[in-house]
């Protein structure tokens, strides 16, 4: 599958004709698959944003993004759309007034919007089911999960539809699906991007990033949401490069691809000169304890208006996990957040011992979808406890393909400290090199 063209080659088209082409490949789908992947899909609105973009760049302004094709996750605002959130009930919210400002920088940039990619309903899964409006399957095997909540923005790139999905990650929402799909996905520090516009789920865990089939691509909309330069030397290569090996529970229940895959991975990385050390953070032993807690108590003062009605609207797995908060003692939930806090200090300082931290993004290949539909609980928890044990620690992370050709994809993840951002992208954009597929 082809690489987004890189920016001088974007500047040489116009995003008419990039549009275009897109809208021809969403034509050719299925209409069951395309209403899988999209909660609204409007070609002419579409093409509007193309020509508007086109016409700014003849008129001399600079646009960084100028035709790159953006899904926009359903769960961000955008001017005269109704955010729905994955969810029947906000359908008849009155639609949104202006962009969320992670959309309004993107537009800015000369992006153009993609349509609004299926989610997960509130954001509150990762593994990609919705009920309400059918779950779509991985672009790579649609007898799989995508994995979410970013479920229809990672089949989309996954397939070729778009060049990038805008998601959210307050749990692994970014990186679980596009490692499941074969993508690059980076979720920077919690408040490296604006969460003006977007929907919540968790407001101390919530933050935006991009999916794309390269981590330069990321790299470059994440100079645009963030709004901050940055610059990758992938070409630098890896020796000398100290790289943490994080074991201990995270390491558990790898199926033998992933297994595999990381070991590969490793042996790559050391032949070629990385100084490869095994660490320890104890500090993240409680995360899934402390994770359903604190992002329960969140969510559900997010919804306390709804719950009832969602009783009868709502996706019952959704709901369940937001009355958890319900069932939790006022101690356990001061005791969540102080571990918290106490981990987020041990990740720091882990981190600053090392260029980056590395462990599977996800422990297996995405499973069926009805394997999930029937052990739902279990199979949740697992796709999300390694992406969710960065959130946890208030860190930044990028995962990248690290798979053998046509094998079924597995993800690597990159992480460093609070506020490495842009280190954290290079060393995966060095690494990716080197263990990635060909695209």
């Amino acid at each position: 599958m082809p690489l987004p063209p890189p920016r001088a080659q974007r500047l040489r088209l116009s995003a008419r004709r990039r549009a275009e082409t897109a809208l021809e490949q969403a034509a050719a789908l299925e209409p069951l698959t395309l209403g899988r992947l999209f909660a609204s899909f409007d070609a002419e609105r579409i093409l509007e944003a193309a020509e508007a973009a086109d016409a700014r760049r003849a008129a001399g302004e600079t646009l960084p993004l100028h035709g790159l094709t953006v899904s926009i996750k359903d769960l961000f605002d955008e001017a005269g759309q109704v955010t729905g959130a994955g969810s029947l009930e906000l359908l008849s919210s009155p639609p949104a007034e202006a962009d969320a400002e992670a959309v309004r920088r993107l537009r800015q940039a000369g992006a153009v919007p993609f349509g609004r990619t299926a989610m997960t309903e509130f954001a509150y899964s990762g593994v990609g089911l919705n009920p309400h409006y059918g779950t779509c399957g991985n672009s790579r095997d649609p007898r799989r999960i995508p994995g979410g909540s970013t479920s229809g923005g990672a089949v989309g790139v996954g397939l070729g539809l778009s060049d990038v999905a805008l998601g959210s990650d307050t749990g692994g929402s970014v990186r679980i699906p596009a490692a499941l799909n074969g993508l690059a996905g980076f979720k920077p520090s919690q408040a490296a991007v604006p969460l003006e516009g977007a929907f919540p789920l968790a407001g101390s865990y919530d933050s935006i990033g991009p999916l794309a089939r390269s981590v330069e691509t990321c790299a470059e909309v994440h100079a645009v949401l963030s709004g901050t330069p940055g610059r990758l030397d992938r070409e630098a290569g890896v020796r000398g490069l100290r790289l943490g090996v994080l074991g201990g529970p995270l390491q558990g229940e790898l199926d033998g691809q992933v297994a595999a895959d990381f070991e590969r991975a490793l042996g790559i990385l050391a032949r070629a000169g990385a100084v490869l050390q095994p660490v320890a953070a104890p500090f993240l032993e409680k995360a899934g304890w402390c994770n359903r807690i604190v992002v329960a108590t969140e969510a559900h003062a997010v919804h306390a208006g709804r719950l009832s009605a969602l009783e009868t609207s709502g996706d019952p797995r959704v709901l369940g996990r937001i009355r958890f908060a319900e069932t939790v003692s006022a101690e356990d939930r001061a005791e969540a957040y102080r571990l918290r806090e106490q981990a987020q200090a041990g990740w720091a300082a882990l981190a600053a011992e090392v260029d980056a931290l590395l462990l599977p993004t996800v422990p297996t290949v995405a499973p069926l979808i009805h394997d999930v539909a029937q052990d739902f609980d279990r199979l949740n928890a697992l796709m999300l406890r390694n992406p969710s044990a960065i959130n946890f620690a208030d860190g930044c992370a990028a995962t990248l393909p690290m798979q053998a050709p046509g094998a079924l994809p597995t993800g690597l993840m990159v992480a460093a400290a609070k506020g490495a951002d842009w280190a954290c992208l290079d060393v995966a954009a060095r690494i990716a090199l080197l263990v990635s597929p060909p695209a």
